[in-house]
């Protein structure tokens, strides 16, 4: 099973793909998508589209694990980040992806047991999970990663999931 997990953002979209084998995962690839800030969204979105579908075709995930927007404050943040949401479940959608989405609250429990876990706790939380000698980073490379560890965990698990699933 290779899952391929997203963590959304404009200016910094992460990305992390793992495989499993027998419900263990290791680590396939990982990093993240940027975009300047200076550039019109358009421009910023498409590059995020094409940067993405590249990453899908090169990798050939057969899951997405997407985090769901969740923000308290920031209007014009959570608008951008939800265009940047609707291309990255494009792309997921066209390269025929069966895709979930997870709240945070739902990826910080999944990895800690706690769904307030602060972003340094996720991180090595991933970190111990892939086996990794340090943390990825920066936290939208370990937020993708958790993401994608959250759905194998809930597939391993069914019973616990409830995620919103997409076909």
């Amino acid at each position: 099973m290779r899952i391929i997990g997203i963590d959304p953002g404009t200016g910094i979209l992460g990305f992390g793909i793992i495989e499993a084998t027998s419900g263990k995962p290791k680590l396939v690839d990982g990093g993240v998508i940027r975009t300047p800030a200076k550039e019109d969204d358009a421009k910023r979105l498409q590059t995020i589209y094409e940067e993405l579908t590249d990453i899908i075709a090169a990798s050939q995930p057969e899951y997405m694990a997407v985090e769901k927007l969740f923000f308290a404050q920031n209007v014009t943040t959570a608008m951008t980040v939800a265009q940047a949401r609707g291309v990255v479940l494009l792309a997921g959608r066209q390269a025929q992806l069966e895709i979930h989405e997870y709240t945070p609250l739902q990826i910080k429990q999944a990895l800690t047991g706690y769904g307030r876990a602060e972003k340094k706790q996720i991180q090595e939380m991933v970190r111990v999970i892939l086996k990794l000698k340090t943390a990825p980073s920066p936290d939208d490379c370990a937020d993708a990663f958790a993401a994608a560890i959250t759905h194998l965990m809930m597939t391993q698990n069914p019973i616990q999931s409830s995620s919103r699933h997409m076909t």
